[in-house]
């Protein structure tokens, strides 16, 4: 199978997604950063260099980010299942036009970049190897810029999972996919995946968020 021209999440290459809670080291955020609305968590990495720095966003995707905290699958067959039929999507959108109404600044129309990751492991894979490889390359991405959701489920009885990352822009995921984290991620694919896909979709959120959509993404 070819690999795919761009990282757009992290550890996208070699699908890092399909580890249960139990083997993710995560631990509790400080008081400090709990009192502090400025971090927010984006995804199951409580850590500083894990959390999203609302400061670096604009007004919609501040908003799109503190709506995302309510994201969550809605089906067990998400790795098989429709993309936007997966997840609470409506629920997000909701709460999208709520804070917007609440901030008295509305929400002008804008799009955000999604990635979808299908994959299934090879039974010989070690969960604890892919757990240290997401990790490294989830703060990397964090760091870079524009990554405001990341969440994984956990693989079916057929080894199958699913990943996805909202994006700011697919610039910023580009970007995030660039460092020496992911490029030892994409390093392993090969010897860890008996098949992976990338599905790439666009959010778009028109102007007090009067309705949403995602759609296949195209440039």
């Amino acid at each position: 199978m070819a690999s795919v021209d761009i990282q757009t999440a992290p550890g996208a290459e070699l699908g890092v997604f399909e580890k249960t809670n139990t083997q993710i080291d995560v631990r509790e955020i400080s008081p400090e950063l709990a009192l502090n609305s400025r971090y927010l968590i984006q995804s199951p990495y409580t850590e500083q260099e894990h959390l999203l720095d609302l400061d670096t966003l604009n007004h919609e995707n501040v908003l799109l980010a503190r709506a995302l905290s309510r994201f969550r699958v809605l089906r067990d067959d998400y790795a098989t299942a429709p993309y936007v039929d997966s997840f609470n999507w409506p629920e997000v959108l909701e709460e999208v036009k709520r804070l917007a109404v609440e901030s008295g600044k509305g929400f002008k129309g804008t799009s955000f970049y999604i990635v979808a990751f299908r994959s299934r492991i090879k039974k010989t894979t070690e969960y604890a190897d892919l757990g240290r490889l997401d990790k490294a390359a989830h703060a990397e991405a964090v760091a870079s810029g524009g990554f405001l959701k990341y969440w994984f489920g956990e693989p079916d009885s057929e080894l199958a999972n699913l990943a996805t990352c909202i994006w700011r822009t697919r610039e910023d995921a580009k970007k995030g996919g660039t460092g020496p984290a992911h490029r030892k991620a994409a390093g392993a694919t090969r010897s860890m995946y008996a098949f992976w896909k990338i599905d790439q979709h666009r959010l778009i959120i028109r102007d007090n968020v009067e309705s949403w959509e995602i759609i296949p993404w195209e440039e």
